[in-house]
């Protein structure tokens, strides 16, 4: 298993390689104050999970794996210390990353299903699935869900909004709908109706599936 140090620069490998596109990365772009970037890669290539050329450093397949099951646990933790545990998000990213490293391997799919297998984390970053996504195992409550699954009289508060496009959450916002507010489903056809503050409002499904709630009373 990689030390903590080593783990920090897979998650930066996987961010720059799987998300950004890049094929490699130089080693510059890796330095860091939190840890002796030297040591941590030479970890990780006696461990076969970086091939180091050249200044540049590429993850191998076993490498992509671990790389992916960090994202994965660092997202997750930001959903349930978001989500479940309502921290500041002033204290969100240094708090999850203390966690990703302490959450037991197999424990992410517990806190997957707990949250109802959210695909993006707060910041709209999406989250790698895990084998309980892929199965469908849904063993505890949801305690967030999309509006599209909720039933109509469920009431709650709105948890997080998922869409990446400003301007779409520009209006929604503008309309009054933003996380913390409460919230009650009306209607789910023709069209999807809430009550926020007194005000019932229409959307339809695309943008209804991007408003997560807590929902409190069904």
């Amino acid at each position: 298993m990689p030390s903590n140090e080593a783990e920090e620069v897979l998650e930066i490998l996987w961010i720059k390689t799987e998300e950004e596109g890049l094929s490699a990365v130089r080693k510059e772009d890796l330095l860091s104050a939190d840890y002796d970037l030297e040591s941590a890669l030479d970890e990780l290539a006696e461990e076969g999970s970086v091939e180091v050329k050249g200044g540049n450093v590429r993850l191998t397949e076993k490498g992509k794996g671990e790389a992916r099951d960090i994202i994965r646990r660092h997202r997750l933790a930001e959903r349930l210390l978001v989500d479940v545990l309502e921290m500041a998000e002033e204290r969100v990213e240094e708090a999850a990353c203390r966690f990703e490293h302490a959450l037991p391997r197999g424990v992410d799919e517990s806190v997957c299903t707990l949250l109802g297998h959210p695909r993006l984390c707060p910041d709209g970053n999406p989250i790698p699935p895990g084998r309980c996504c892929e199965e469908g195992r849904e063993k505890i409550e949801r305690l967030i869900s999309p509006l599209t699954e909720l039933e109509v009289g469920c009431e709650g508060r709105i948890a997080y909004i998922t869409s990446r496009r400003h301007e779409r959450l520009q209006r929604l916002m503008a309309m009054g709908i933003v996380p913390g507010l409460p919230v009650r489903l009306l209607q789910t056809f023709p069209s999807y109706v809430i009550e926020v503050e007194e005000t019932q409002i229409a959307l339809d499904a695309e943008i209804a599936d991007e408003i997560y709630v807590r929902c409190e009373r069904h």
